[in-house]
């Protein structure tokens, strides 16, 4: 499979250089974009496995959350920079229900299916569930309440508040686990996959890696956003399809990937890291960064969702907080998590 992804890397990034310069069609130009962006992932995918392997679950989580996320932001302001908040909004939406429910799903799902019981840290699923309730119902709701009275201005600053708060809580949250209680909460557990394991590439080698495939990523994505337009006329798909399972399958791929490998290893904390961490990321972290970077772009993104979008994400967190919160998987409870994705998936469809 890696061979496959590294001769689409070869044929497809050549094949999107040619693409833009002689101005193939939109929906070719998409194929061979959304395509690229996915193999290109995988080496992303592997290469924080690598450093996970070195660095623990939780610092490889995070950077698989932070590199994975990377390619959903560059998507991103390349879609403020084209004018589409709606397909932005959306595509931070998908991202929030493709971790919870879609990555979350297949890998209990996945590694249901190959263990019948798989643990993780009790203590890291219950702070994460209170980040969760923070990050979508609170820090989300707001702004749609509060700006239903208020002028375009008045909600623009209030998004602006709100976002600079949210980082500076991430930031917090990160320091917390990293720093002042890093290793209070550790727990061993024979069954959790914790055998030795060399990593398939050495730290420097994953880290030019993560790095070269990011920035080919970063010019694939400025061509894929050019396409969307185009492309949802011609498929009858919505701004808001577009973002909320388009953008984000495409955009999240790299974490996607592992997360699965890691559930399949019995890996379940790095696996579970990346499915909430990347939540907490998107909802914390790029959101409000898009806010602010939007401040200098020709129209500006407040961070008010739909009632759709908000549903979807309040509904999605508050299932996946009861799957996860007793610390252990199985097959049945991810089904259920990909049931749940696949009914708001028909529904984003229909709107």
């Amino acid at each position: 499979m890696n061979r496959i992804f590294g001769i689409i890397v070869l044929i497809g990034v050549p094949l999107t250089v040619i693409g833009s310069f002689l101005h193939w069609p939109s929906v070719a130009m998409f194929i061979i974009c959304s395509i690229s962006v996915v193999a290109l992932s995988s080496f992303m995918g592997r290469a924080t496995e690598s450093l996970a392997i070195v660095s623990g679950p939780r610092i490889g989580g995070l950077l698989n959350a932070t590199f994975g996320n990377a390619v959903e932001l560059i998507i991103s302001i390349f879609a403020l920079k084209a004018g589409l908040i709606g397909v932005v909004l959306a595509s931070l939406t998908g991202s929030v229900l493709g971790n919870l429910l879609l990555v979350g799903g297949l890998s209990f799902f996945l590694g249901g299916i190959k263990f019948k019981r798989q643990k993780f840290s009790i203590h890291d699923a219950s702070h994460n569930s209170g980040l969760l309730i923070f990050a979508v119902v609170v820090a989300f709701v707001i702004p749609e309440i509060f700006s239903a009275t208020m002028n375009e201005t008045e909600t623009i600053q209030l998004s602006v508040g709100i976002s600079i708060i949210m980082i500076l809580l991430y930031l917090a949250g990160l320091f917390f686990k990293l720093v002042t209680h890093r290793g209070v909460y550790a727990h061993a557990d024979p069954e959790m996959g914790s055998e030795h394991e060399e990593p398939e590439w050495t730290k420097r080698k994953a880290i030019i890696v993560l790095f070269a495939a990011t920035l080919i990523v970063a010019y694939v994505s400025e061509n894929l956003v050019h396409t969307f337009e185009e492309v949802g006329q011609q498929f009858g798909w919505s701004e808001l399809f577009i973002g909320v399972i388009i953008v984000a399958i495409v955009g999240n791929a790299a974490e996607h990937a592992s997360a699965l490998i890691m559930a399949m290893k019995n890996k379940m904390d790095v696996a579970v890291e990346i499915a909430i961490g990347s939540t907490l990321q998107i909802a914390m972290f790029v959101a409000p960064v898009l806010v602010l970077i939007s401040l200098f772009m020709p129209t500006q993104m407040p961070l008010v969702f739909t009632i759709s979008e908000l549903v979807a994400m309040i509904t999605a967190v508050f299932l996946a907080i009861n799957v996860m919160n007793d610390g252990e998987s199985n097959w049945f409870e991810g089904l259920t998590l990909l049931a749940a994705y696949l009914i708001m998936g028909i529904g984003f469809y229909l709107l």
